[in-house]
Order: C-alpha cells, then sequence, then structure tokens
C-alpha cells in the first residue's frame, strides 16, 4: 500500500510540475493574446514559407517593350537593367519541343502565320521573332526553352515559366514542360517557378515533377481561389494586380502562400501593393524600377 501510495504521489508531483512548466511556456502567448493554437497554426505558417528564394522584382517576358519579348535578346536586356528574374511563355511545337511563345498564333511576334502549334520546331526555329519589334533586333530567333535553361544557369539568373498550352494539350504541356526541366536545370539553384492559368497544366506538372513549385495564375477570383490553389499544393498565387486586397493577400499569407502580382508599371501603384504586403511584382517597366530596392526606386541622380 506504502508502495502504491509513493507511486500515486509521485505521479501528481510529476502532474503537477508538468502543468507548472506548461503554464510557464504557454503563459507569455496568452498574455499576448495568442492560444496554443494560433501560435502552433503561425509555425506551420512560417515553416511552409520557409523557403522562398525568389526577388521581388521580375522582368515581364524578358525586358518588357525594350526587347522582342520571349527572346534571348530580351531576356539579356532586362538582366542588364539590374533584373535577376525573369517571367516568360512557353507552349509547344508539334513535334513537342518546348519553346517561348504567348500567342497561339505566330503573327503578332514573328514573320511566321498561322498557328505555332502546327509547326515543328525546325521550322519555328528558323522564324524571325525580333524584327516587328525594331531593325537592332532583325533575325533574333524563337527561343528555345533548353536554351533558355543554359544562359540562366550560366548566369545564375531565376525565372517564371507560365505554361502557355494550345487548347486541348494542357496535360501534356505541364508533363513536357515539367519534365524538361528536370532534365535540363541544376538543382543546386532555385527550380523554376511554374505558374499557369490552367489548372491541369499545373496538375500534369505536380504529377510529373513535384519538387518544382507552382503557381495558380488568376485574372478573376471567384469564392474558390484559395481552395484551388491548395489543391495543386501551390507556393503561391499570381492575380491581376487591380484584384488584389490586404485581406486577400493575408488569407493567402495565412496558408502559407505567397503572393505575386502582373502586370504593374506604375510606381504610385507598386508602392500601395507593397504597402498591403505583396511578395513580388512582374512588370514591363525594367527601365523604370531598380530591382535592387525593395520599393523599386530609382536612386537619385
Amino acid at each position: 500500500m506504502r508502495v502504491r501510495w509513493a507511486e500515486q504521489n509521485l505521479n501528481a508531483d510529476v502532474t503537477a510540475m508538468l502543468d507548472v512548466v506548461l503554464k510557464s511556456i504557454v503563459s507569455p502567448f496568452a498574455v499576448a493574446g495568442f492560444s496554443v493554437s494560433s501560435y502552433a497554426k503561425s509555425m506551420s505558417m512560417q515553416k511552409k514559407q520557409q523557403f522562398w528564394p525568389y526577388p521581388r522584382w521580375i522582368a515581364h517576358r524578358g525586358a518588357g517593350k525594350l526587347a522582342p519579348e520571349n527572346t534571348l535578346a530580351a531576356f539579356k536586356t532586362g538582366h542588364e537593367h539590374g533584373f535577376s528574374m525573369f517571367e516568360c511563355d512557353v507552349k509547344l511545337s508539334k513535334d513537342g519541343v518546348p519553346f517561348l511563345l504567348h500567342d497561339a498564333s505566330l503573327s503578332r511576334t514573328t514573320s511566321g502565320q498561322g498557328l505555332a502549334s502546327e509547326m515543328n520546331w525546325k521550322d519555328l526555329s528558323a522564324l524571325d521573332a525580333g524584327g516587328w519589334h525594331s531593325t537592332v533586333f532583325k533575325n533574333e530567333p524563337l527561343l528555345g526553352l533548353q536554351n533558355l535553361c543554359i544562359w540562366l544557369l550560366q548566369n545564375r539568373l531565376m525565372v517564371n515559366l507560365e505554361l502557355k498550352p494550345s487548347v486541348g494539350e494542357e496535360a501534356k504541356t505541364g508533363q513536357v514542360v515539367a519534365q524538361a526541366i528536370q532534365t535540363w536545370w541544376d538543382p543546386k539553384f532555385p527550380w523554376p517557378l511554374l505558374s499557369s492559368f490552367q489548372a491541369d497544366a499545373l496538375r500534369a506538372a505536380q504529377a510529373q515533377s513535384p519538387c518544382i513549385p507552382r503557381a495558380l495564375l488568376f485574372d478573376n477570383l471567384n469564392k474558390d481561389w484559395l481552395k484551388e490553389a491548395l489543391a495543386l499544393d501551390c507556393v503561391a498565387i499570381v492575380p491581376l494586380h487591380t484584384l488584389l486586397t490586404a485581406t486577400i493577400i493575408e488569407q493567402a499569407h495565412a496558408e502559407g502562400l505567397r503572393v505575386l502580382t502582373y502586370t504593374v508599371n506604375d510606381p504610385s501603384r507598386a508602392q500601395i501593393l507593397w504597402d498591403m504586403g505583396l511578395d513580388g511584382i512582374i512588370t514591363d517597366a525594367v527601365n523604370v524600377f531598380n530591382p535592387a530596392s525593395a520599393s523599386g526606386q530609382q536612386s537619385s541622380p
């Protein structure tokens, strides 16, 4: 009986000691207005957001309007203006080669006509993708994703690849681009960020290469925007900048998501967005913003 009594008292003493220790740990948070559950949620969010290697400023299609979009000349121009990360558009040729082009049609930004998806890469690579912009860039070719990866890695630069699938090729584009990145990219450097308006493209990329981070693009926000991004295990959302509010950014951050936006070219608008807590801006105005500055402000002369 004495042994059992001693055990009971020992257990009671241990329980009391543990209670004191737990209260001493929890009480500072309770005093500060935190509950244990909210603290745990905060720590979980911080853990999910822990790795984010990308800069605040991203050059749209290489260099905005200063060079022919999505060409190597554009990336070089953006880099000359101090940008270390670029956004560009990737689709597939008829024979399944990933290359850079925004439109479905070739007519606006190349010397070709018709749909890009109906031409093999050998023929696409012979087109002039610079002459439409200016004579300085005449005969600048379309850029294959492999050559872009080589140049980015040589210069230790980062990229946001927007999956821009041709109609009916959403899943195939996601799968092929993700597989190509795993083959051509050096994992010692930050992975390219894959983004798309097309959930099927991101879903296929996720299935092929779950290690490559994904972001969901929005040109409108429905009531399920957060659920859709989380279902794809995205690391970020990228809404049109006019859709953003401080509340939306807070909701995304609460779930561990970063928030980027497009396409912001006005310094006053950029500052409003930074004040809301935005994580990154995609811009055409590579000659207006200074990417070395957190706010993008140019140094005074």
